[in-house]
């Protein structure tokens, strides 16, 4: 009882309990200005308080905790006191712990709910690549990099290493999937994956041609059924049959693609019916062509089917449905928007900005490519079906041209009339396209220049140079910088042989474009005129690297070269030429000639032999031959040239003289007399065939040895009296002029010098009028040297000398030596100038 404490009765033990503590008061924290000053600045980072709480509504006694040493109370002292602690004394602890906080902390420790003082937390743990599915992954992983490897390539036009990528992805599958069958995984196979792969592999089998491999890949992936959508694959199997020329299995596979594909991919069927109307005009079947066009013109018109349609129609000529087709053809919607967009207003900083930006974009490009592209059509299709649809041709175009005014494509109209005046033209209707190209006169200024251009043009070629000149101006007058207006001007400049002043014209037309090549041909060709060679070389090794495969520009540069007295790089030129135009006899004629002048006769003669055989009726080539077999003692093959030379040129007698000397040396003698009997029935006044008739009866005792002697006397009688006549009239000549010789019958032969060996029109564009070609004279001199090798008039026949008679004889009637036209006759830039280059296309610029 002695501990037994009794409460004072003025102690009220249920008090306190009411109260709390105004720290826990959320609702008044926005009016506590403590809280608010923590909020907003680092006040709140304090160490935490270890001393007495500051007082509360309790009074004096402070807010009990768990910190502190605890002291324990006997039970006499009473029920304890909560709501407060005495100085020094812990908080007892109670039944229900706070959330967050622990008895085991000691006083003075920190806040640390997360555990972020115990330190970063351990690294992950490795995952194992051994493991199954590790494995599967690492292959599907290096498939997909190996078919966008095939990709890439096949986008870089490497096509053997996409092929190659392909197999590779192809066989790394196959692996992949024996991997997930050996873990059990079967179930689970990347049908997408297995899908990619097969595909691209075919797609590459028939990128490369090798379209059996192609069509089993396909094959394989159209018969799985675990595949969707692969009907569609057909469509490629049939493309695969069309390039191979199988057309019924490429019409029977796109009509079973056609079969599997749902009326919602209205846009690919479309183009399964295009190709089926194709395969069917490829086949000759232009009915069941006309079905598949025309449903798809009703369905979804466009302008390839539109004109395909007008084609079928053409074959089959229906003219009624051929109107009615390019009707529909000229109102196909392009989908495209007008120009006018792409014109900036002059008050809008921002939209000029805008359409700046957007005037060449890529949407741009395609929509005039789809332009121009409707454009082709539609004139192609005019005219094609011109001609056919009225009774001419005029009335046809006349048709067109009203359709189309009518149309979307009104600037078409003076199109269709220039290409009117180009048919008149193909018809030798000179008078007719001159009239149709006048009506432009008073047209607009692009329409006026095309055609005052062909204008020009027309009557350059018909050698009329005023109305040429007339019309270029006019030309230039609509339209400065119009090229073809220029050229035609330069070219009626330079006829006139102002070459410095048609130079000036091909300039500014290479200015205004400089990938006009007419210009840059034609100011070679003025410069070489002018003997500005390295210019003119310069120009056309510029062009060479535009054209490369042009036989002119590879002429011209083998002839500078051979003008500039480098017969190796001529020869380099000429070289490249054959490989362009390998049956040119000139070309092979030309290297002969060169090789001749260095000296190396084989090659030489290698090439003379072929020029021979591709064009047999080139004298120079024909003498050539028979001068070299004639050096090399083979005196019977020179016959067959000599004889072949005789048939070109019958009026010249040296030929045949040529012919009989073959025989003479060759042994042949009765030949060799019969040949020249001939010749003196056919030149009875020939000295030398009657001095060689006089030798030959002579030495074979042959009784008509006197009249041929006679007829000797008397012809070398008649030429003695010709030369006093011919010497007493110059001497006689007040004036002093020299008379040439052309009343004689006959020239001394050694002193007439070998005629200098024509160059062929065939791509001979190099010959100035003031340069002298020693290279051809040079050849002259050599064959008349050759030619004279056989044993002379005043020798006897067996001797082993190798001088004969010159074969350089004159004709009595005074005949120039004519020449052949070639087989194929190019342009010579000195006697007809290159007027088809010089003059631009029909078509206007």
């Amino acid at each position: 009882m002695e501990h037994v404490h009794l409460a004072a009765e003025e102690d009220d033990l249920y008090s306190g309990y009411n109260d709390y503590n105004p720290t826990f008061d959320s609702e008044e924290l926005d009016n506590d200005a403590g809280f608010q000053q923590a909020v907003r600045t680092s006040h709140g980072r304090r160490p935490p308080m270890t001393a007495k709480f500051p007082g509360t509504a309790i009074g004096g006694r402070a807010l009990g905790t768990s910190f502190g040493s605890r002291m324990p109370m006997a039970s006499s002292m009473g029920r304890p006191m909560t709501g407060a602690v005495q100085d020094g004394a812990a908080r007892p602890m109670t039944a229900v712990r706070a959330a967050g906080y622990s008895s085991a902390m000691t006083r003075g420790s920190t806040f640390d709910p997360l555990g972020q003082s115990k330190g970063p937390a351990p690294p992950l743990e490795g995952k194992s690549e051994d493991t199954p599915d590790e494995k599967v992954k690492i292959l599907e992983k290096k498939v997909n990099d190996l078919i966008e490897e095939s990709c890439l390539a096949h986008g870089h036009g490497d096509l053997q290493l996409s092929l190659d990528r392909a197999k590779e992805a192809g066989r790394k599958e196959r692996a992949l999937v024996r991997q997930r069958e050996q873990s059990g995984n079967a179930d689970h196979i990347n049908l997408d994956l297995t899908y990619s792969v097969l595909f691209n592999l075919a797609t590459q089998y028939a990128n490369n041609d090798m379209y059996a491999e192609a069509l089993n890949t396909y094959q394989v992936i159209v018969k799985n059924k675990m595949f969707s959508n692969a009907g569609r694959l057909k469509v490629n199997m049939a493309n695969i049959h069309f390039k191979q020329k199988n057309y019924p299995k490429a019409i029977k596979l796109y009509r079973m693609a056609l079969d599997q594909i749902s009326n919602s991919h209205k846009e690919m069927r479309i183009k399964i019916m295009q190709n089926i109307g194709v395969v069917f005009i490829r086949m000759g079947q232009y009915s069941d062509a006309i079905t598949s066009f025309e449903h798809i013109m009703s369905e979804s018109p466009n302008i390839k089917t539109g004109f395909n349609l007008i084609l079928c129609y053409y074959a089959i000529g229906d003219r009624e449905r051929m109107k009615k087709a390019f009707q529909k053809l000229i109102c196909v919607p392009l989908g495209i928007d007008e120009e006018d967009k792409y014109i900036p207003p002059n008050d809008d900083t921002h939209a000029n900005l805008v359409i700046e930006a957007i005037k060449n974009d890529k949407l741009h490009q395609m929509e005039r490519e789809r332009k121009a592209l409707a454009e082709k059509f539609i004139m192609t299709s005019a005219k094609l079906i011109a001609p056919a649809i009225e009774a001419t041709f005029a009335a046809g175009f006349d048709w067109c041209v009203d359709m189309v005014k009518s149309s979307q494509y009104v600037e078409l109209a003076n199109d269709l009339e220039i290409n009117k005046a180009i048919t008149y033209l193909r018809q030798r209707d000179f008078k007719q396209a001159v009239e149709t190209l006048k009506t432009f006169e008073k047209k607009d200024s692009r329409v006026k220049s095309a055609a005052a251009t062909n204008l020009s043009f027309l009557y350059f070629l018909e050698k009329d140079y005023d109305q040429a000149d007339r019309y270029a101006d006019l030309a230039m007058t609509a339209d400065r910088y119009n090229p073809a207006a220029l050229i035609n001007k330069g070219n009626t400049v330079f006829v006139k042989k102002d070459y410095e002043k048609a130079a000036e014209f091909y300039k500014e037309a290479l200015r205004n474009d400089s990938s006009c090549t007419e210009a840059l041909y034609n100011l070679g060709l003025t410069y070489k005129r002018l003997g500005r060679l390295e210019e003119s070389l310069d120009c056309f090794l510029k062009l060479h690297a535009i054209l490369r495969n042009s036989a002119q520009v590879m002429w011209q540069l083998a002839n500078l070269f051979e003008m500039l007295e480098d017969p190796h790089q001529a020869i380099e030129w000429l070289m490249q030429l054959i490989t362009v135009t390998p049956t040119d006899p000139q070309v092979l004629a030309k290297l002969g000639e060169l090789y001749d002048s260095e000296g190396d006769k084989s090659q030489a003669f290698q090439y003379y032999q072929e020029s021979f055989r591709y064009f047999p009726s080139n004298i120079d080539v024909i003498e050539w031959l028979g001068a070299y077999y004639i050096d090399t003692q083979f005196c019977e093959k020179a016959i067959q040239y000599f004889e072949r030379a005789t048939l070109i040129q019958p009026t010249q007698v040296k030929w045949q003289l040529m012919v009989a000397s073959c025989y003479r040396r060759s042994g042949n003698y009765q030949k060799a007399l019969e040949t020249y009997k001939d010749i003196h029935r056919k030149f009875p006044e020939n000295i030398e065939c009657l001095r060689f008739l006089v030798r030959l009866c002579t030495d074979m005792g042959m009784k008509e040895v006197q009249d041929y002697a006679t007829k000797l006397k008397k012809v070398e009688k008649m030429k003695e009296i010709r030369e006093q006549r011919v010497k007493s009239a110059r001497e006689g000549s007040a004036r002093g002029t020299r008379r040439e010789g052309s009343a004689s019958s006959e020239v001394d032969i050694k002193a007439v010098s070998h005629p200098e060996p024509k160059h062929s029109p065939l791509l001979d564009q190099g010959r100035d009028s003031g340069h002298s070609s020693h290279g051809t004279s040079a050849k002259g001199e050599r064959l008349s040297a050759k030619m004279r090798a056989l044993p002379g008039s005043n020798e006897p026949y067996e001797a082993s000398s190798q001088r004969d008679i010159d074969a350089s004889y004159v004709d009595p009637l005074g005949a120039p030596m004519e020449r052949p036209k070639t087989a194929a006759k190019k342009r010579n830039e000195d006697d007809d100038f290159a007027d088809e280059e010089l003059g631009d296309d029909l078509l206007p610029e």
